[in-house]
């Protein structure tokens, strides 16, 4: 195994250069045996980031359908129809493109979300477990499968579900606004979930209207079942629809029953509120209250290129300076908390245990050239380098200016 000494590194907010030493892929306090050094001349280091919800196995086939409506209706309708034609060497090598993305912009860990329901069966699952070993060099790879086309209402996918389990599936999801009973889906996911002994994440609650809601089921399923610290939400735009002593009652029941929510800003703001012309809603979850009332948060990219978001480079900073653009967060102290839902609270949500720049983490990081941590949302900062159990992964060198030789004109000036 590799052996490595970084010199000259800044990590947090501390101007002083350190260094960090590896050592069989971890962070260690001393080194046993010799190591070549890197200098890395006083650039930032941080954890490597965390996605904590993407789609690979429908991400890039926007080119595949007819966007008109942009509704969410529209988006599974679209996405129904070309996964038809999904193949597993096509599933494969279009989550190999995002996935490399994804590494340059400095992602280390990964949940994705796979589709299984009767029409694909288990060919998105078949290619993404193939990715996750094929690109477990650089990224690790967490697939959640779930029901996007309901469950209850589509039999057979029970079934299919449970298999993808049995075959490895690491978390199970679901999406209960696709069945006419949301919580009897929910009920049953919880069922599962406490069978097979998996995290759950869920699509919920997924509009602009507080009619409806289903997290306050999902909130009773949690207590019932003992499965606090193991449910994720994703979307909840419902949230933003809340006056705000409503919401801090459910930012405190939700941090009670250590219920996470992951908010997909790209997707949320493209499809929701299209109803409105005038006074458009933001609809975004509002982590940041949730995050003071003790609700542990991410910030995710969901989709890219397809009729849920058409458009993404992968890139974690740019969802969360996305983020905090609509939620109007602009201090440093803002700043390092949307910096942590894309990676040390991330890692929380993801139950990473062995995640930091501390001795004994393991040895995923990435390099940015920046003032503070805080600057790398404020400037949409591009990661110049990443490691993986202390191998590097990428390199981005710093762009440079070409200055001409040619003597610049002298400007008229008015008599």
């Amino acid at each position: 195994m590799t052996s490595l000494e970084l010199i000259n590194v800044r990590v947090g907010d501390n101007p002083a250069p350190t260094r960090l030493l590896i050592e069989d892929g971890r962070f260690v306090s001393r080194l046993s045996r010799p190591a070549p050094t890197l200098d890395l001349a006083g650039c930032l280091v941080l954890p490597g980031l965390v996605e904590t919800h993407i789609h690979l196995d429908k991400a890039c086939i926007l080119s595949r359908c007819h966007l008109q409506e942009g509704t969410l209706a529209e988006a599974i309708a679209q996405t129904r129809q070309a996964k038809a034609a999904f193949t597993k060497a096509d599933v494969y090598a279009r989550g190999a493109a995002v996935l490399e993305q994804a590494i340059t912009q400095g992602t280390t860990h990964m949940r994705t979300h796979v589709e299984i329901d009767p029409g694909i069966g288990l060919t998105g699952l078949r290619a993404i477990r193939q990715l996750q070993a094929d690109y477990a060099w650089a990224v690790t790879l967490e697939i959640c499968v779930f029901p996007q086309e309901g469950m209850l209402d589509n039999p057979g996918t029970e079934a299919l579900l449970c298999q993808a389990l049995d075959e490895g599936a690491e978390v199970l999801g679901g999406c209960p606004y696709t069945d006419s009973d949301p919580p009897a889906q929910i009920r049953r996911l919880f069922e599962l979930a406490v069978a097979y002994d998996r995290d759950l994440d869920l699509h919920l609650d997924f509009d602009l209207q507080v009619a409806g809601m289903t997290l306050g089921e999902v909130i009773r399923c949690t207590h019932a079942h003992g499965w606090h610290g193991r449910v994720t939400v994703g979307h909840a735009t419902k949230l933003s629809a809340l006056p705000k002593a409503e919401l801090i009652a459910m930012g405190h029941a939700l941090a009670e029953a250590g219920v996470q929510v992951t908010c997909l800003p790209a997707t949320d703001l493209f499809l929701t509120g299209r109803e409105r012309f005038h006074d458009k809603p933001r609809g975004v979850a509002p982590l940041a209250q949730l995050h003071q009332c003790g609700v542990t948060c991410s910030v995710s990219s969901n989709n890219i290129g397809n009729p849920f978001t058409p458009y993404g480079d992968a890139s974690l900073v740019r969802q969360a300076n996305l983020y905090a653009n609509v939620a109007q967060l602009g201090t440093p102290q803002e700043l390092l908390m949307c910096l942590g839902w894309i990676s040390r609270t991330s890692a929380r949500l993801l139950r990473l245990r062995d995640y930091g720049l501390e001795p004994g983490c393991r040895a995923d990081f990435v390099v940015f050239d920046v003032p503070s941590p805080a600057d790398v949302i404020g400037r949409i900062a591009p990661p110049l380098m990443g490691f993986k159990h202390g191998v590097q992964t990428f390199e981005r060198p710093a762009a440079q200016l070409l200055r001409s030789p040619l003597k610049a004109r002298p400007v008229p000036v008015a008599s």
